[in-house]
């Protein structure tokens, strides 16, 4: 079975060879390369714009809480579905917000019953939220201290009505350069993670024919000896945000973003960060509607999936900090 660009979707592969006898690609994965492409990264705008969790988390059942840049935020829906958020902490004896209640739209404290509708009041004053229909984001212009946005920068994704979402979120000891550095070393895939990931061939880097991302090729494991071949490509349009895009072969337009987010140190003063990885999947295929009718059944799998990549990647982003931290990293 091919696509329309002509690769095929299914293949069975011949030729393997064992893990340790593929080809190195530590020559390629060029420290200097990774880390300017990472600074460019740093240096484009995020507006103060963070993401703080998947859209389907924040609902008008209960507020939403989480930790970012040291600073506590709470997020609930009102009685129209608007994400609202704001402190974490009551403006009146510092109760958590997150463990209070929202009825009818209303976030309610759950010491002394102080009533936040999602405006200023008794000194408590709401972040600017963004609900993109996958990711919720609030922004933070104390703990950004950049010039803000009105919106935060959402890359292109398929149309939801033809696409299943999924959102993963798992914590590193590490900063989120660490965590975007990941992103940015794509010769490490069939490497460290020989499950998921065969056959890699890095065929661009930023710069190559002026485009700012790495094109590579990678298959997919299905099955045995049953691969899906694709050509993705690897872009920042953010500080904390690295885009992966299938632009070629099965499930071309679908996009992972992986955003991370910092929470604050831990008990030992050591940083703490959040990945927060949205996939959103889309196909021409015919079964894919079948697989759209059972996204309730499909998103745990894919969360799954995601959560045993990030077991390695956050390994690879704690150490890179760790090594950081004590002058010893290497590159």
């Amino acid at each position: 079975m091919t696509g329309r660009d002509g690769r095929r979707l299914l293949r069975l592969r011949r030729g393997a060879v064992a893990w340790e006898r593929q080809r190195p690609t530590w020559r390629e994965a060029r420290p200097a390369l990774i880390d300017e492409t990472l600074k460019r990264a740093l240096a484009r705008p995020s507006g103060n714009w963070y993401v703080i969790g998947s859209a389907r988390d924040v609902t008008s059942r209960r507020p939403f809480g989480r930790t970012v840049a040291g600073v506590e935020v709470v997020a609930w829906r009102n009685s129209a579905g608007r994400v609202l958020a704001g402190p974490g902490a009551c403006p009146h004896l510092g109760a958590p917000l997150k463990d209070s209640r929202v009825r009818c739209g209303t976030l309610v404290c759950h010491w002394h019953g102080l009533a936040l509708r999602g405006g200023p009041f008794a000194g408590w004053e709401p972040f600017p939220a963004h609900d993109d229909g996958v990711l919720v984001w609030v922004r933070l212009d104390r703990a950004g201290g950049e010039a803000p946005l009105a919106r935060p920068v959402v890359p292109a994704r398929p149309r939801p009505a033809g696409a299943v979402d999924s959102v993963f979120t798992g914590t590193g000891v590490c900063e989120p350069d660490d965590v975007i550095a990941n992103r940015l070393d794509p010769w490490h895939g069939a490497w460290f993670h020989p499950y998921s990931f065969v056959d890699l061939d890095v065929v661009s880097t930023p710069g190559d024919g002026g485009e700012d991302g790495f094109a590579v090729d990678v298959s997919f494991k299905v099955a045995g000896r049953l691969v899906v071949p694709v050509r993705a490509v690897f872009t920042a349009p953010e500080p904390r945000t690295v885009v992966m895009r299938i632009t070629e072969g099965e499930g071309a337009g679908s996009v992972v973003e992986t955003h991370a987010t910092p929470l604050g140190p831990d008990a030992g003063g050591r940083p703490r960060t959040a990945v927060i990885e949205a996939v959103v999947a889309s196909s021409e295929r015919r079964g894919f509607a079948v697989a759209r009718a059972t996204a309730p059944l499909l998103r745990p799998l894919l969360r799954a999936a995601a959560g045993r990549l990030w077991q390695d990647d956050l390994a690879y982003a704690e150490r890179r900090w760790e090594l950081r931290a004590t002058g010893r990293f290497p590159g």
